[in-house]
């Protein structure tokens, strides 16, 4: 049986959640156009608002992009920048997921520290996870994760014993589910 470890001032777990505030999912669609990152960014800053992650990528029109910003704050302040999101120029749709039913993803390349006693606990973790070692060094592996943000903490936590040297998340991917 797996024990999972909580590591309250690890960077690389457990970011950020004792705040009290609420963590939001947007969705945005915009066209794909030169400076719309920028204005949305800015419009993010400009109302005192950290970006925890952000995506942008596109969708099956080459012409639309998906940004996907995962945010805090709570309701009454997200609603008013949920409003001035929608108001700017080369966006077509904003979706706070919020409570609501989505599905989302989250990849991670992490580089671990492993040497060959280390080696079998750790392919047995990745089994367990259903993560994949991409990459094999004398002392340290690769390994690539996929999943919810949960499963992806849970993971790096049992991780982190045998020393992650390397670390890279590409954020919070998210999808409505069919209505």
């Amino acid at each position: 049986m797996l024990t999972l470890l909580h590591f309250p001032n690890n960077p690389f777990v457990n970011r950020g959640y004792h705040q009290s505030s609420m963590r939001h999912t947007i969705s945005i669609l915009v066209e794909n156009k030169f400076g719309v990152l920028t204005r949305i960014a800015g419009m993010f800053s400009g109302r005192g608002f950290n970006i925890d992650t952000l995506n942008v990528g596109p969708t099956l029109d080459p012409e639309i992009s998906r940004m996907t910003i995962v945010v805090r704050g709570d309701d009454k302040v997200l609603d008013q920048v949920n409003k001035q999101l929608d108001k700017l120029i080369n966006v077509i749709s904003v979706e706070d997921f919020g409570e609501s039913n989505y599905i989302d993803r989250e990849l991670v390349l992490i580089r671990v520290k492993a040497d060959a006693k280390a080696r079998a606990e750790i392919m047995q973790i990745c089994d367990i996870f259903r993560s994949k070692i991409i990459d094999v060094q004398p002392k340290r592996l690769a390994i690539e994760i996929t999943g919810s943000e949960n499963k992806i903490d849970k993971f790096l936590a049992l991780m982190e014993p045998f020393g992650i040297t390397e670390l890279t998340r590409t954020g919070k991917i998210a999808l409505a589910r069919t209505k």
